[in-house]
């Protein structure tokens, strides 16, 4: 695409987990880990405007505590291991599960925000 024309619509969620930008689908959003770039190196899209607050971490703590407390209880329903096994069990697994989701899904809350226009609301005077 040549800079004087529109980007091609892209989809929030395909650029969300592959922490791509929400115009042109081909720069990162992510500097580090989870730390947002200030703009995208490909098309420059100042992302400024992304601020996905706690959104995230709200969405991986009911996601990821409804699969791992599913899998340690049905495990404890079936097997009655001792306590020990769901600690070194399910510690990492809640490491891996709330970390891996994470970044996928801030970026998609990022690609939603950019895509519906989201921005702060403002009283009108």
């Amino acid at each position: 695409m040549s800079a004087g024309q529109p980007y091609a619509p892209q989809s929030p969620f395909v650029c969300g987990v592959r922490g791509t930008c929400p115009r042109c689908g081909r720069g990162k959003i992510f500097s580090r880990f989870l730390t947002l770039a200030p703009r995208c190196s490909t098309c420059g899209l100042n992302l400024g405007f992304a601020d996905s607050g706690d959104g995230p971490a709200v969405f991986v703590t009911l996601l990821g505590g409804f699969l791992v407390l599913g899998a340690a209880l049905w495990t404890e329903l079936q097997y009655e291991p001792p306590f020990w096994v769901h600690l070194v069990v399910f510690l990492p697994l809640t490491l891996v599960v709330c970390l891996g989701l994470l970044r996928p899904l801030k970026g998609i809350l990022i690609a939603l925000q950019y895509r519906n226009k989201a921005e702060q609301g403002r009283l009108k005077e």
